[in-house]
């Protein structure tokens, strides 16, 4: 390119908005290009750029102009203007003909259009922006025709092709710092299973398009009070890159969770943001392990079932050695949970640590088992509780430990804190914790875990239709993570879980819509892509798929709902449950009851279903979902955040 940015002119005296803001989807979304809108308040237009006039529509409603420096820029007059057969339209130049930067090239009736209750917006857009921009500044506002109201940003001559080359862990890492605004800009980051997740002192700097168009990044994310950089399975890589690249963090005295205090939410709406922000922070790191030991012991009880000769004993030394290694995970959950939430909180997470063991003390569990008094006020009996595969009242004491560390550091002399902090800590939150806030907090999630099973058991084929068919639309808002750690709660405290096996259906038909749009493409790039993120959403994992593929072509999407309603139903009508977290079809083994291995009914519905989901949402994405002459959709943001509003 000869120019690193090009201005593009107002069109027309009048509003200038950003795309977003205007009425037409084709338009808002980005389909047609990055741009901008003005309403305008006369009907003379001119050349927002210079160049070669390289179209004009046979109804005088759109004129295209290609710059010296490669851009395609539509001027497009009032949003679908086309039926009105170019009657309001009169045209200054010809076709081939050169213009400059604000040369008068047409005229528009907009009294006209607007009694024909027309949208009268004028749309300019850089129709092929994918390939030539990196990014485009807008100054929204009032503007004369001719005004410099935007900026475009080209692509080097040297990366025109940066969008598709595939960049090393290192060289994305270091391209996503850049364009989130740079090392000062990033407050912490912490990822999840998909996402990086950035906690940003000034989300305006980072540039959502720039980034998204980069091969291995699938979509950004604006929720919870974070920045949100969806990677896929690659993310943990990606993660390590970046954290070895951001030595000094910004150490900011204020929870890493918390929001900016002026966001605009009511207190309300961010206080419910940040404590579902914090629970699902705090459960996120665990999640891998918890799968991983769900898998575990399906197979186990695969192992020793009759129909396979009993090829394990369930009293023999490997059994009992390899079961205790998946229980762990389950049994010292609190142990686990703790350390991640003080983490979360940029506390001592080895103070938390220790509460955790001390609740999951083997004393403590065999008191908790006998429901042995500790002591009685009146008619009050406090009792021990068995606090093993538990969770939200671990999430609760990592807090208070928190609050009472942060005071503590203080009011205590220097000298004496290294002893008495985790001292007074571990005696004040594990005391209140078997006395008061873990009876309560435990009574609770196992009461609301028994009744969600019961809800979906009770609820049959029309709740497994339901779950399955939405689902996954929590996914693109990021809702699923407040599902999650409530699954975990059923499965720790119940042994099972009946939603989750309806949840598995969702990720099946995913991946099957994606495989049916791998298979059938004849273009390269997309039968990569596709094959890449049918096999995520099989091993449990639906973003890449979602992201990359379904949503951008929302036929895709729906096809997948579409086959795992059907799913879910099939599932409802079975009553199927599952015995682990693990879902797709690599969480096969979750369906086997470990503690009655010869029960195969849930292992029998996960077939049947996972095979109507797969077969329904395959063929429906085959045959309606998706064509080689679609246009791919942008890539899409999710603009809603858990109790929030933006």
């Amino acid at each position: 390119m000869a120019s690193q940015k090009v201005s593009l002119l107002a069109p027309v005296n009048g509003e200038v908005v950003a795309l977003s803001k205007t009425s037409d989807p084709i338009f808002s979304k980005g389909t047609m290009g990055q741009g901008f809108g003005v309403i305008p308040s006369d009907g003379n237009i001119v050349a927002p750029v210079s160049g070669k006039v390289s179209m004009i529509a046979d109804t005088k409603h759109a004129i295209g102009i290609v710059t010296d420096d490669g851009l395609e820029v539509l001027v497009h007059m009032g949003v679908d203007t086309v039926g009105l057969k170019g009657k309001p339209f009169d045209i200054k130049i010809a076709k081939d003909q050169d213009v400059k930067a604000g040369q008068a090239i047409a005229t528009m009736d907009i009294d006209y259009i607007k009694g024909q209750k027309i949208d009268t917006t004028v749309m300019t857009l850089v129709t092929n922006s994918a390939q030539v921009l990196s990014g485009l500044d807008l100054t929204e506002g009032q503007a004369k025709a001719g005004d410099a109201v935007s900026e475009a940003y080209l692509k080097a001559e040297d990366s025109s092709e940066s969008s598709s080359k595939k960049l090393s862990y290192d060289e994305l890492a270091t391209f996503i710092i850049k364009n989130v605004g740079g090392p000062d800009n990033i407050k912490n980051v912490i990822h999840c299973i998909t996402r990086l997740r950035f906690y940003l002192k000034d989300e305006s700097k980072a540039k959502d398009d720039v980034l998204r168009n980069q091969r291995g990044i699938l979509d950004i994310m604006h929720a919870g009070g974070q920045y949100q950089v969806v990677i896929g399975n690659a993310v943990a890589n990606v993660f390590d890159a970046v954290i070895a690249q951001l030595p000094n963090l910004d150490g900011d005295d204020d929870d890493a969770a918390a929001t900016n205090q002026n966001d605009g939410r009511n207190p309300v709406s961010r206080a419910l943001g940040n404590l579902i922000g914090f629970i699902t922070g705090s459960m996120s790191p665990i999640i891998g392990v918890i799968a991983a030991a769900g898998i575990i012991k399906g197979l186990l009880a695969l192992l020793t079932l009759p129909q396979l000769g009993s090829l394990l004993n369930t009293k023999s030394l490997v059994y009992i050695t390899v079961s205790a290694m998946a229980d762990a995970a389950f049994f010292f959950l609190p142990v686990l949970v703790g350390f991640s939430a003080a983490k979360r909180l940029k506390s001592d997470p080895i103070i938390a640590a220790v509460i955790g063991a001390f609740i999951t003390y083997p004393q403590m569990i065999t008191f908790g088992k006998s429901m042995k008094t500790m002591f009685s006020l009146g008619a009050w009996h406090f009792q021990f509780l068995n606090y093993s595969y538990s969770i939200f009242p671990m999430i609760l004491a990592a807090w208070l430990a928190a609050k009472l560390e942060k005071w503590l550091k203080k009011v205590l002399p220097t000298y004496l804190q290294m002893i008495f902090v985790p001292m007074i800590t571990i005696l004040v939150v594990g005391g209140l914790t078997i006395v008061v806030t873990g009876p309560v907090i435990q009574g609770l999630a196992n009461g609301i875990a028994v009744f969600i099973n019961w809800l979906v058991s009770a609820s049959g084929w029309i709740g497994g239709f339901v779950i399955g068919g939405f689902y996954q639309v929590l996914v693109i808002f990021g809702l699923h993570w407040g599902v999650v750690p409530l699954v975990a709660q059923q499965i720790a405290s119940t042994g099972q879980s009946a939603p989750n096996a309806i949840i598995c259906s969702t990720m099946v038909s995913q991946g099957a819509a994606v495989l049916a749009v791998a298979l059938k493409s004849k273009k390269d790039e997309l039968k990569e892509l596709g094959i890449a993120a049918a096999i995520s959403a099989f091993c449990g994992v639906t973003e890449p798929a979602i992201y990359g593929i379904n949503l951008r072509y929302r036929r895709i999407f729906i096809s997948g709902c579409i086959g795992s309603a059907f799913g879910g139903l099939v599932t409802g009508l079975m009553h199927g449950t599952m015995f682990g977290f693990t879902g797709g079809l690599i969480g096969f083994s979750s369906f086997f009851n470990p503690a009655h291995p010869t029960q195969l009914n849930s292992f029998y519905t996960f077939l049947l279903a996972s095979l109507v989901s797969i077969i329904v949402a395959f063929i429906v994405a085959w045959v309606w979902g998706y064509n080689d002459k679609m246009a791919m959709g942008k890539k899409v943001a999710k603009k809603q955040r858990p109790g929030s509003a933006k």
